[in-house]
């Protein structure tokens, strides 16, 4: 295969590839035009090659668009998935909204920055001072149900599969279970109701790559978020060479994009 990487570090273990320098894509354009498949544009790159050149992207365009920001992410997941997702609010940040919020809410709850990673912008809200120091520097207010939770999992995506995951235990701070902010990661088995939701929600939304964040209250999945990229501490404490898992999911997404074209040319 023909394949253009913007990101060299996320492509190993797949052969053939052809790094290019992102700011240096507008010098490249009929290499890129002719590749079977463009890896890992960054975002401000993902119209121009989608919509302008026509490029088949690797994430999908709706891993980028979904994965970009939280707001977006959850208004899709309430249509996905609504019983699978935390009660969560999404609101004008006004002074009114801040009040209603605050009246209706019943603390502990969690308040987010849209675009945060890593388990930084995520805020856990007991008292009116946590809530008037947020609403002072969120542009939106994005507010979500606190799970009875000491644990999450990461499930990590390639294609419509599951291909690894791990549960991230709560870090000292007793809230965050990222590992960026103190988690720790454990390889017991993850939950098959997890792993179905997972597969289910990536094969209606057009998603192949990323992380998605789930807890579990019980026997039920909730999904909390969902990063087109994610870290790989995780993968590689068990071993697992994700390049060549996308390597597969390339060659059997461009057979069958092969198949469904000369199929398409035998009709006309």
């Amino acid at each position: 295969m023909r394949i253009i990487t913007f990101d060299a570090l996320r492509c190993l273990d797949i052969p053939g590839v052809h790094y290019i320098k992102p700011e240096q894509y507008l010098n490249h354009l009929p290499e890129i035009a002719q590749a079977e498949w463009v890896l890992f544009p960054e975002y401000w790159q993902v119209n121009a090659l989608y919509y302008g050149l026509g490029a088949r992207l690797f994430p999908s365009i709706a891993s980028y668009h979904i994965g970009h920001d939280k707001i977006e992410q959850t208004r899709a997941f309430q249509l996905a998935c609504p019983n699978n997702i935390p009660d969560t609010q999404i609101l004008e940040n006004s002074p009114e909204n801040t009040e209603r919020l605050w009246d209706d809410l019943v603390t502990p709850f969690v308040a987010k920055d849209p675009r945060s990673s890593e388990g930084r912008g995520v805020f856990l809200v007991e008292e009116r001072r946590q809530w008037r120091d947020y609403c002072a520097q969120s542009p939106v207010l994005y507010v979500q149900e606190l799970l009875p939770i000491d644990r999450d999992l990461r499930l990590v995506l390639v294609g419509k599969k599951v291909v690894a995951g791990y549960w991230r235990l709560q870090s000292p701070d007793g809230f965050h279970n990222n590992v960026a902010q103190g988690g720790t990661l454990d390889f017991s088995p993850l939950p098959a109701s997890a792993v179905q939701l997972v597969e289910q929600v990536a094969h209606r939304l057009d998603l192949d790559h990323g992380g998605f964040d789930v807890a579990m209250v019980g026997n039920h999945p909730y999904i909390i978020e969902y990063n087109r990229l994610c870290g790989n501490q995780g993968l590689v404490e068990q071993g697992i060479r994700i390049g060549a898992m996308i390597n597969d999911h390339l060659l059997t997404a461009g057979h069958s994009a092969t198949r469904a074209h000369e199929q398409e040319r035998k009709k006309q």
